[in-house]
């Protein structure tokens, strides 16, 4: 655990140091320049960041589905566990990301300015229910450049096999848009746990899945959504743990495991 640790600390000193050197020129250029450009910037960033985790902690890299993803604009509604999540899903969006992200990172010096470039979608969460209204709005605009919407449905990071908590501002936000959602399913909270500052070796990985076409009620969405991405979700995990994995197991953790397994 001590050599994994030390690894770990390594990689942040990489991933902090990266995204400064990054982040203050081209934040400094996103005050002034065209929105939308400077995208090979963030497809070195984020192509060096899964370099760094593969080759200083050990996390491979698999993402599958590719050929679910729809050409133009669509949804990308992906399982949260990690920020290994961001960086997995940017390419699907084609060099035209559109994050949702709480107001607090737009706010950030330079990192903030460059997420603003991409027309990043700022959710004030003080703001309670009207703030809803507010991501729609957004997403259509963005929806209408042809951006591809990157959401995470639960609103938060969930650790593995938890139970779900999906929010309605996905369903929302299908029914205003009129474009198909690609559910997405990964496994990154096996070798990126929340609220650690170790990272374990192993293959974290993301299944793009069939597009949810659009024209769904949002009731029926709202099931729909999470019956997609929580059985293959489930499905995975378990796949990666009977497979064994370098993490320690947590008494929470292996409580999950023997409920799924039983």
């Amino acid at each position: 655990m001590i050599i994994q640790a030390i690894r770990s600390l390594i990689f942040y000193a990489f991933f902090f140091s990266l995204t400064a050197v990054l982040a203050i020129p081209f934040g400094i250029y996103s005050l002034f320049g065209p929105k939308m450009s400077g995208w090979w910037v963030v497809k070195f960033w984020y192509v060096a960041n899964l370099f760094l985790l593969r080759w200083i902690v050990g996390i491979k890299t698999e993402i599958t589905g590719q050929e679910n993803l729809p050409d133009g604009p669509f949804i990308i509604a992906s399982k949260h566990m990690s920020d290994w999540d961001i960086f997995a899903l940017l390419a699907a969006t084609n060099g035209r990301p559109t994050f949702i992200a709480k107001k607090e990172l737009l706010d950030i010096p330079f990192f903030g300015w460059c997420m603003q470039n991409f027309h990043t979608i700022s959710i004030d969460r003080k703001n309670g229910q009207s703030a809803l209204p507010q991501m729609v709005k957004q997403g259509k605009a963005a929806v209408e450049r042809g951006c591809r919407i990157v959401i995470y449905p639960e609103g938060t990071r969930r650790a593995p096999l938890d139970e779900p908590r999906y929010k309605w501002g996905l369903a929302k936000m299908y029914v205003a848009q009129n474009v198909p959602v690609v559910p997405v399913a990964v496994t990154s909270g096996l070798y990126w746990p929340r609220n650690s500052l170790i990272l374990w070796p192993g293959t974290a990985r993301a299944k793009y899945m069939k597009p949810i076409p659009a024209g769904l009620s949002m009731e029926e969405f709202h099931q729909t959504i999470q019956e997609r991405i929580e059985p293959e979700t489930t499905k995975m995990l378990m796949q990666d743990i009977e497979q064994g994995i370098a993490r320690p197991i947590t008494p929470a953790l292996q409580a999950r495991i023997d409920a799924h397994r039983a």
